[in-house]
């Protein structure tokens, strides 16, 4: 039989306590099952570690001189597995504006049962960087259109509130615009991350003129120099600040999906972990 790891936390736990009882209590494990991880151990060992006796029990010569090499065997690799666990992160890939309280909540509560990190990686192609390994997990808006398989889960809707557009524009002194009214204007559209886009309409009832942009700066600088409007959701209109833009109220807009994509062969433990952590965020 070969010697495992909870044999030896076992053996551990039982020389500290000098008791099958309290050992059993602080390994979360039944008293049969301590006995027998014992009783294994020195089976494997082909030694006696322990004196039992009615209400005690002691280390002999040989599991006293044992305790010690096991103890600084298992420390070591206690300190190794901190160390890799620390060094292991999950990539994260955005395009703009992660949405808000998720982002942090996600984070926090994964970087906190975990013990590993999350790094951000702020990239105008989220599905791009997926494909090329740059990140693990891309999160992204509007519906995902990549060209190779992905997995996708979903995690929530998010509102198109308000119509960006130029502080000096006529629809700036508007009080709200219907969504079936949104293609009467250009549009300023990111192809690339974008959530709104002549694809939000059905065929041949979108926009007439699109402006077309790579990347959310650019976005917002073209709807800065009235080039067209721009579709909000509501997180763009609470942390963008941009002189040359202002923002009217847009109704009866669908929602935008909010998703996490990743690869298919992508399956280790802490990505699944992530992902489980970010759909709990949802529902607090």
């Amino acid at each position: 039989m070969d010697v495992q790891l909870r044999h030896l936390r076992a053996f551990v736990e039982v020389a500290r306590q000098q008791s099958f009882t309290r050992a059993a209590e602080e390994l979360a494990i039944t008293q049969p099952a301590l006995t027998r991880a014992i009783q294994q151990l020195e089976t494997a060992l082909r030694v006696r570690l322990f004196n039992r006796g009615p209400r005690h029990v002691e280390l002999t010569n040989v599991g006293n001189s044992f305790l010690g090499n096991v103890e600084r065997a298992l420390n070591e690799l206690d300190r190794a597995m901190n160390a890799l666990s620390e060094q292991v992160s999950i990539r994260l890939g955005f395009s703009w504006l992660m949405p808000d309280p998720w982002a942090q909540r996600t984070i926090g509560e994964f970087e906190r049962t975990s013990g590993s990190k999350v790094s951000l990686v702020r990239t105008d192609d989220p599905l791009q960087a997926l494909q090329r390994h740059a990140i693990d997990v891309a999160l992204v808006r509007g519906g995902v259109r990549p060209a190779t398989p992905v997995k996708v889960v979903r995690l929530f809707d998010e509102p198109r509130v308000a119509i960006a557009c130029a502080v000096t524009s006529e629809v700036s002194g508007r009080d709200e615009i219907d969504w079936r009214d949104v293609p009467r204007w250009p549009l300023v559209v990111n192809v690339v991350s974008g959530a709104t886009g002549p694809w939000s309409w059905a065929p041949g009832q979108g926009p007439r003129e699109v402006i077309e942009t790579t990347n959310y700066d650019e976005w917002v600088e073209l709807v800065a120099a009235n080039r067209g409007i721009g579709v909000a959701p509501a997180i763009g209109v609470r942390r963008m600040s941009h002189p040359g833009v202002a923002f009217v109220r847009l109704v009866n807009a669908p929602p935008v999906p909010v998703e996490l994509v990743y690869l298919p062969h992508m399956q280790e433990l802490l990505l699944r972990r992530f992902i489980d952590v970010a759909l709990a965020a949802v529902d607090r």
